[in-house]
């Protein structure tokens, strides 16, 4: 699975009509729709999808077509994004009538066409599913761990100096695992 962590946009024209493709991490799902509705007022439809992990590590997924015929926008939007296995992420396609009209299979198309478009312009990230854990040390063995855990790419939260220092982690289960290996 992958994901975006930045906008990316690309803008498709079939028969006159424009279909301008913003993919976003879906954090930014709400505010991007707001925005692209100010920007774009003359717009006739604001289709989306979206896939995202919940807190049970469960793939909740949504698209709408936003007076598009039925089925043919959002569903064909949210396959797309499916296929290429992106999670934590949103699409919206802000679309202009250019006059002509494309039929169902001519609108399943050219959205599905501009969702992998701007797919092939964006960079993805692997997604990992990261732990917190919390490792007690003692002072003399603060830059060594640092070192080590640094070495094995383990994000270093927080510290706590007390009477002995505890580093709050977030990294995957596996790299922790292989941490324990090596100072064990």
């Amino acid at each position: 699975m992958k994901f975006v962590q930045e906008e990316f946009s690309y803008t498709l024209e079939v028969k006159k009509s424009k279909f301008i493709t913003h993919l976003c991490p879906y954090n930014n799902f709400s505010k991007m729709m707001q925005r692209l509705k100010g920007e774009h007022p003359k717009a006739r439809h604001f289709v989306y999808a979206y896939r995202y992990l919940n807190e049970f590590d469960q793939i909740v997924e949504n698209s709408s077509d936003d007076g598009e015929p039925k089925g043919t926008s959002g569903r064909p939007s949210l396959k797309v994004l499916s296929g290429n296995t992106l999670v934590n992420s949103a699409v919206i396609i802000v679309r202009y009538f250019g006059g002509t009209r494309l039929g169902t299979g001519g609108l399943v198309r050219a959205y599905s066409e501009a969702v992998n478009l701007v797919i092939n312009e964006a960079n993805f990230k692997s997604y990992e599913n990261l732990i917190t854990k919390e490792l007690t040390i003692e002072y003399s063995q603060v830059s060594k761990i640092e070192y080590k855990l640094n070495q094995l790419e383990i994000n270093i939260i927080n510290k706590d100096f007390s009477n002995k220092v505890i580093f709050t982690l977030e990294t995957t289960q596996d790299k922790f695992l292989k941490f324990l290996k090596i100072n064990c």
